[in-house]
C-alpha cells in the first residue's frame, strides 16, 4: 500500500505555485480591497426597524421600518396613505405608481429608505379643499375607470405627463402611460381622460386630439 504524502510538502509546494502565478498576490490586493471598501462605505443599518423620515405630499412623516421595506410598504402600512394599491407586487403593473422628485416611479419595488430626502406625491394628495385634481375629475367625467384598482397608478402618472407635456400627443399620451397596466381593458378612456385634462378637445368619432 502506497504511503500518504507528506502535507506540509504539499502545502509548501502550493504556495510556489501560487507565487509563480501570481494568483496569490492578485488574492491578497482583493481582500484588502473589500477589507477598505468596508472601512470607507456607507454605514449599515438594520436588519431590525430604523428611524427614517420621508416627505409625502408635502407633509413630513416619521416612521420606523426595517431598511428591506418598500415605499408602497411603508406608506400603506405606516402611514395609513392606502390610495396607491398593490398589484403584481413586481414593478410591472403600475397599480402603485407614485411621483418621486417629479418623475413616476414603482413604489413596489422602490425601497422606503432609499426615498428618504426626497419629494414624494401619492395619490392621496391631489385632492385640494375637497376639490378633485383636474385628472381625477377627468377620469370621473370620462369614465375611465372600471373596478377601479388600477386607476390610481394611471392618475399618477398622467399627472406627472401632463406636468411635463401640458399639451400631448397621442402619442405623447400613450408613450407616458405605457408602464401601466388596466386588465379591464379602459385604455382608450384613460386616454381620452388625459385629452380632457389637458384642456383640449377630442377628435370626432375618433380617439385624437384637436389643437386649438
Amino acid at each position: 500500500m502506497a504511503k500518504n504524502k507528506d502535507p506540509q510538502k504539499i502545502n509548501q509546494g502550493r504556495r510556489q505555485f501560487l507565487k509563480a502565478t501570481g494568483v496569490a498576490p492578485l488574492a491578497a490586493s482583493v481582500a484588502g480591497a473589500a477589507i477598505v471598501e468596508a472601512q470607507t462605505g456607507p454605514a449599515i443599518v438594520g436588519p431590525g426597524e430604523v428611524p427614517i423620515e420621508l416627505m409625502v405630499n408635502g407633509k413630513r412623516l416619521a416612521l420606523r421600518v426595517e431598511p428591506r421595506v418598500t415605499l408602497l410598504n411603508a406608506i400603506r402600512n405606516r402611514a395609513d396613505l392606502t390610495g396607491n394599491k398593490r398589484g403584481c407586487d413586481r414593478g410591472v403593473c403600475g397599480a402603485c405608481t407614485m411621483i418621486i422628485d417629479g418623475k413616476t416611479a414603482y413604489a413596489c419595488s422602490t425601497l422606503a429608505i432609499e426615498a428618504v430626502g426626497r419629494q414624494i406625491r401619492t395619490v392621496d394628495g391631489l385632492e385640494s379643499n375637497g376639490r378633485l385634481h383636474p385628472v381625477q375629475q377627468a377620469f370621473c367625467d370620462r369614465d375611465a375607470l372600471m373596478c377601479g384598482f388600477c386607476t390610481p397608478g394611471f392618475v399618477m402618472a398622467t399627472v406627472a405627463l401632463l406636468e411635463k407635456h401640458p399639451k400631448p400627443s397621442l402619442e405623447q399620451i400613450k408613450k407616458g402611460l405605457d408602464g401601466n397596466i388596466c386588465r379591464c381593458g379602459t385604455f382608450v378612456r384613460i386616454q381620452e381622460a388625459a385629452v380632457t385634462a389637458s384642456g383640449q378637445r377630442l377628435a370626432p368619432n375618433t380617439l385624437g386630439v384637436t389643437r386649438g
